[in-house]
């Protein structure tokens, strides 16, 4: 039987992934975007053609990003979103009118891509990577789509990041912490430092809550370029926040005035503090400030109650319930954590972990010994992935050896981590969880293992 059109570009996609991922992977990263620079030039600078509002940090930025996106949509603009990693599939990258671009889109935009990618890849002694060229083909979707912004998250850093070929006339900094040290700087200063490289001459500077050392050159880089700043806990803010079933209600400070009643389907703080930053970013892009008024009240509320995030303590199967959390350093993790103390009363909580093998490992696990009765370790397909064993040498000494349970396979872990989950002794329903998390590329697979859709 022949195969059809859909078939036919799925195909292609999956061709087109096993080439590009066969280049250097996002792992392996050469701190520069001049082949960037050479490639979109190439293109015609498509990344010019629309406005744009661009994200960085250590945590939030993608949650923060689908936010705006959703808060753009509702004002009737039309958008496109970027965003990475993705959680199963390539196409989740690239997002047009709130929903991932179709197979067709992707392939057939690659094709007019690809003469390009040679073309540069000729004049460079190192040759494009995976993220350089699905950074320049989302740049090229939208340009043609045509979108009048693009909301563009960061892949790592700032200044010299791929995405940065962009002049955002919003730049959005969500909070700093240790994370990629090898690429960006041992310390909090040195990593604020490469971020704050989004920070454009006249475009406006969103800044989360930051550690004080991060402020300073957050602050600083804004005052070089004459960019003007709103910080959370000065211009904006959250004013209140009360739990409800499903997610939350919040009161949110603006730049431009006061949303209360905003009912968000997320759980925890650091989600209303992604939620404040986003509000705070259209209200600037949308020139909305205490001389011109708020924003429409219902239109942001009917925004922020469209809000998912996948992967994000994600409750995908119930008893017992399985959550999904791609947090991968501390400081996500202790907002999960919290977020997932406040929500939800287990009994009893199994954790499988699974994590890359550049990632502060000690750290993670310090802070799961606590809040989970016990531990199946385990491992992505990623080969940057940290093996079972390695995982577990490192976790018998934090949990004790009769806490974890080795498996090398997600499934494996999965099913462990359920058995060990209901053996409560009372009804399955009463109170037992499993949380998954350690990795973006674990929660992606746990997610497609159990039937999740983005």
């Amino acid at each position: 039987m022949a195969e059809t059109e859909a078939q036919r570009y799925a195909r292609e996609l999956r061709e087109i992934e096993a080439a590009i991922f066969g280049r250097r992977g996002e792992g392996h990263v050469h701190p520069t975007n001049e082949r960037m620079q050479e490639l979109v030039e190439l293109l015609g600078d498509p990344q010019r053609t629309y406005r744009s509002i661009h994200l960085t940090g250590t945590n939030g930025k993608t949650t923060t990003a689908r936010m705006i996106d959703e808060l753009l949509r509702g004002f009737g603009i039309r958008s496109g979103r970027y965003t990475s990693p993705h959680l199963a599939r390539v196409t989740e990258r690239i997002v047009l009118d709130g929903q991932p671009v179709s197979d067709r889109t992707f392939v057939e935009g690659y094709r007019e891509l690809e003469p390009y990618v040679g073309l540069v890849d000729g004049r460079f002694e190192i040759p494009l990577s995976f993220f350089e060229i699905v950074t320049a083909l989302a740049y090229s979707i939208f340009a043609d789509a045509p979108i009048d912004v693009a909301v563009v998250e960061v892949g790592m850093g700032g200044a010299w990041d791929n995405t940065n070929v962009i002049d955002a006339e919003v730049a959005v900094i969500t909070p700093i912490g240790l994370d990629h040290v090898q690429y960006l700087g041992d310390s909090v200063s040195q990593i604020a430092s490469e971020k704050a490289g989004i920070i454009k001459p006249d475009s406006v500077a969103i800044l989360a809550a930051q550690p004080p050392e991060a402020a300073t050159e957050l602050v600083r880089r804004a005052a070089e370029v004459g960019a003007t700043i709103a910080r959370e806990g000065l211009e904006f803010g959250v004013v209140e926040r009360r739990v409800a079933v499903g997610g939350q209600f919040l009161t949110l400070q603006g730049v431009g005035g006061l949303y209360d009643e905003i009912f968000l389907p997320l759980h925890g703080a650091h989600q209303a503090q992604n939620a404040v930053c986003a509000l705070a970013a259209v209200e600037a892009f949308l020139g909305a400030n205490g001389e011109s008024g708020a924003l429409d009240l219902e239109t942001v509320r009917g925004a922020f109650a469209s809000v998912r995030s996948p992967g994000r303590l994600e409750a995908i199967r119930s008893a017992p319930t399985i959550l999904l959390d791609a947090a991968h350093n501390p400081a996500g993790l202790k907002a999960t954590l919290e977020a997932l103390a406040e929500a939800f009363q287990f009994r009893r909580l199994v954790g499988v972990v699974g994590v890359m093998g550049d990632k502060d490992v000690s750290g993670l696990l310090e802070l799961l010994e606590p809040a989970v009765d016990e531990l199946v370790v385990t491992q992505n397909s990623s080969a940057r992935g940290l093996s079972a064993d390695e995982l577990a040498a490192v976790a018998v000494p934090v949990f004790g050896p009769d806490r974890v349970t080795v498996e090398g396979r997600l499934d494996d872990a999965i099913e462990a981590a359920v058995r060990l989950a209901e053996d409560t002794g009372d009804d399955v329903l009463s109170g037992a969880g499993v949380l998954v998390t350690g990795s973006v590329v674990t929660v992606g697979e746990a997610r497609t293992l159990l039937g999740g859709s983005t």
